[in-house]
């Protein structure tokens, strides 16, 4: 059963349909590591195989003002994000990673970006 997509992943998705101009979509939650060496069950939040681009969404990276830890913010979370975005390198993946405050606070910069890589990638 597919995860429920985070806010951060659905504004990303918001923002992509409504700037990018680009077909085709990103395929969300996308396996990228299981028939390999490493047979791992790593997804990306955002990928678009052939270009073998993919986008990863970071939430909750404040949250230890309120009082609450994000996996990201963790050590054992920063390792595991250190593990899979090396794993994904050697394989050939090119990963832009975003912060959810970065996509609210310059959502055209960060689908530009994107559209950059994947015109670079093709």
């Amino acid at each position: 059963m597919a995860r429920k997509s985070s806010k951060g992943e659905r504004a990303f998705l918001h923002w992509w349909g409504l700037l990018s101009g680009m077909p085709p979509p990103p395929n969300p939650e996308f396996e990228f590591a299981k028939h390999t060496a490493f047979k791992r069950n790593w997804r990306f939040d955002f990928a678009w195989p052939a270009q073998m681009v993919a986008v990863e969404i970071d939430g909750g990276t404040w949250m230890p003002k309120h009082g609450k830890k994000s996996r990201h913010v963790t050590g054992e979370g920063y390792e595991g994000d250190c593990e899979k975005l090396n794993a994904a390198a050697l394989l050939g993946w090119k990963v832009l990673r975003y912060t959810t405050t970065m996509l609210a606070n310059d959502p055209v910069g960060v689908v530009n970006q994107v559209k950059q890589l994947l015109n670079e990638s093709e």
